[in-house]
């Protein structure tokens, strides 16, 4: 069986010196929150880090992108703007649109600003600071993909949790909603008939889910 790499669908080299890079400045050496379980859990010890996802999910979330012609996006925890990157290509690469962003580091927003100027992207992103419960809150209109990435509480209703009750409402029917990492409490949500989702674990990382609004 060949081990062979699959050719990008994104076909710019800036994009991909510039993803290869923030992909090296991913995480610590202790492993960070998601992976050392001693790790701090204070988003503001990380600002030199991404915490973000791999390039084969970015690939993924941009051909859905693709797929579903989307013209309005929204994620939860931008970091250092990886994922953002491959949501604003596909809006380009759409004919246009735009990725409402939500980050709650300032120094990682303003990272992520400059990684998509970098990239000739930021037209179609805009990273919003501050808490996502506050600045998911109202996106604008119809939301065609929702990307859920942000950080991980110790204790009490997950971020997660809370941040879909806000934005389900927002995603149109046949929009899709994707989870980095299945929090029981968003799983909870979305298995729920009542909020009208339809859902899947991907085989691509633990805990990566994709649903389908259905109702």
């Amino acid at each position: 069986m060949s081990n062979a790499v699959a050719p990008s669908l994104i076909q710019d080299e800036n994009f991909h010196a510039v993803t290869a890079r923030l992909l090296s400045e991913q995480y610590p050496l202790d492993g960070g929150p998601r992976n050392n379980p001693k790790a701090s859990r204070n988003p503001f010890d990380y600002v030199e880090y991404g915490l973000g996802i791999a390039p084969e999910q970015g690939e993924l979330i941009y051909l859905l992108c693709r797929w579903l012609r989307t013209k309005r996006v929204a994620e939860f925890g931008t970091s250092t703007g990886m994922s953002t990157l491959y949501l604003a290509a596909a809006m380009r690469d759409n004919g246009g649109g735009i990725v409402i962003g939500s980050e709650l580091v300032s120094a990682k927003a303003a990272a992520a600003r400059r990684n998509l100027r970098h990239v000739g992207l930021s037209v179609y992103a805009e990273i919003r600071e501050g808490d996502a419960r506050r600045t998911l809150r109202d996106l604008g209109g119809p939301v065609d993909f929702v990307l859920m990435d942000g950080w991980l509480l110790n204790e009490g209703p997950s971020l997660a949790r809370q941040v879909i009750e806000i934005v389900a409402p927002q995603v149109r029917i046949g929009g899709y909603v994707m989870s980095e990492n299945a929090e029981p409490d968003f799983l909870e949500f979305v298995r729920d008939p009542a909020n009208g989702f339809l859902r899947l674990m991907l085989p691509i990382k633990v805990g990566a889910e994709l649903c389908v609004k259905v109702v």
